[in-house]
């Protein structure tokens, strides 16, 4: 094979979902993807670069128009040595196999074959017949199963159609392949012709090294969003005059819990269009009743994530403990001492409380003025909350299928989403681990997590590591 790169033809009749495996093999949501049969009328090419070069290419083809046609030419020149590119060079200037020319050119060039089937709908004549005329073209090829429903009572009858003319058959939702799915297909390719497994095993080696960068990438916009939230602080100066009255000072003490409140909301955001962006999702919409969808500062989302009181305690001693900290921020800022001793108490006491206030608002009175300053944030269950979204939110990312953008998800017959109580990663942490990451949190309010940060970083990136293994639950429906 002339080709210095893995290229494979996407092929299947009319809207088999051809269009969805191509965008989740590519990681591309922008591939045009119509759920009316036929709407595909030529091939489009799909490289997957990564650091600027090409590693394998994906061909979306039209469906077949004259698939019997086609065979019964191939069986009528059966004696011909390659009957793909025979076909071609016979019919390029017939208009009437001007899409069956435009499917079979790829493979004419030395493609390889993945046919995309619908198995929950009943095997067809013309799907004997295409898979027949596939099998005589003697390129290397796999069949997909590309079963969206919920219906299986085909399956079986696919499989043993399948399997004895393609060198492998996979089942494969594109709708809903993850990341480990998506690399056990592309290295089941490897099976399909001895020839092209060096070619496929750099192809999957790129696939997985540029993985892990992306994992680094999440990991560091993870910590660089806990590092600005808990340091992050609101001050405004007023006029002595403004805040005579009870009204005034509840007035300007509500404008800057919601800009410090906002500033949190808005650094989430931020960081959340990051992780879309290191792994390549355009399309996507989180639904309004996710955990994700829902306000960060929300009481069900409080609920729902971080750590329980009786982790929190233990949290908080560890890292009171460790910092010697005052018991400042439970006493509104008169501080009755220091050390280690007294940092273990004021830990276990705020982890026990659940810590409700988001932040302590201090106000310094100078000549004719106010200066009204909230934050950091005090409240201990918070960075758990925190890092437990944005990790969800990562975790969606690395999952979610670029191929679902075509799902109906208001069928009734679809897979359906899973039953999962909302809970975010770190309460099932080690104890260790969750001590680790209350020092980091206790050190960042004080703009000194650099210390902390290498045990904190390990800690994000063995479960993101372990949620595109399918190692850890992604909790991907939530």
């Amino acid at each position: 094979m002339a080709a210095k790169i893995p290229r494979l033809a996407i092929m299947g009749h009319p809207n088999a979902g051809k269009s969805s495996v191509v965008a989740t093999l590519t990681e591309n949501d922008r591939v045009a993807i119509d759920k009316r049969a036929g709407t595909t009328t030529k091939s489009d090419f799909y490289p997957v670069v990564i650091d600027g070069r090409t590693v394998i290419e994906f061909i979306d083809t039209p469906g077949f128009q004259n698939p019997n046609a086609i065979l019964e030419w191939f069986q009528a020149h059966d004696d011909t040595p390659d009957l793909a590119h025979a076909f071609v060079k016979a019919h390029r200037d017939d208009p009437l196999y001007a899409h069956d020319v435009a499917l079979m050119d790829p493979v004419a060039e030395g493609a390889g074959i993945i046919l995309v089937v619908d198995g929950s709908k009943r095997i067809k004549e013309k799907d004997r017949v295409e898979i027949e005329l596939l099998r005589l073209t003697a390129r290397p090829r796999m069949a997909i199963l590309n079963n969206l429903s919920r219906q299986d009572r085909y399956m079986d009858q696919w499989r043993d159609a399948l399997s004895k003319a393609f060198n492998s058959v996979r089942e494969f939702n594109a709708h809903r392949a993850t990341y480990d799915e998506r690399i056990k297909l592309l290295n089941a390719l490897k099976s399909i012709d001895q020839r092209w497994e060096p070619m496929l095993e750099e192809a999957v080696d790129a696939f997985a090294h540029d993985w892990e960068r992306r994992i680094d990438q999440a990991v560091s916009t993870t910590l660089d969003l806990l590092r600005q939230a808990l340091s992050y602080r609101v001050s405004r100066t007023v006029k002595s005059g403004k805040v005579i009255f009870q009204s005034g000072r509840d007035r300007v003490k509500a404008e800057i819990t919601a800009e410090f409140e906002d500033g949190l909301r808005r650094m989430e955001v931020e960081a959340q269009e990051q992780i879309r962006a290191h792994f390549r999702h355009n399309v996507w919409n989180v639904p309004p009743d996710s955990i994700l969808g829902q306000d960060l500062l929300s009481e069900d989302v409080g609920q729902a994530l971080g750590l329980s009181r009786r982790q929190l305690a233990m949290v908080g001693m560890a890292a009171g403990a460790a910092s010697g900290v005052t018991i400042d921020l439970a006493t509104a800022g008169h501080s009755l001492g220091t050390g280690a001793l007294l940092g273990a108490a004021a830990g276990g006491f705020l982890g026990m409380m659940g810590g409700k206030a988001l932040a302590k608002l201090d106000i310094e009175r100078a000549p004719n003025t106010h200066v009204y300053t909230i934050g950091p944030v005090s409240n201990p269950r918070f960075p758990f909350v925190l890092l437990d979204r944005i990790v969800l939110y990562s975790a969606r990312a690395m999952n979610w299928a670029h191929g679902r953008q075509a799902a109906d998800e208001e069928d009734p017959n679809k897979v359906p989403d899973r039953e999962i109580r909302p809970r975010g990663f770190t309460e099932e942490l080690s104890a260790q681990d969750q001590r680790e990451l209350g020092r980091f949190f206790a050190a960042a309010r004080r703009g000194k997590g650099a210390e902390h940060e290498a045990a904190c970083r390990d800690i994000i990136k063995s479960i993101l590591r372990g949620v595109s293994l399918n190692e850890i639950d992604s909790r991907i429906d939530l």
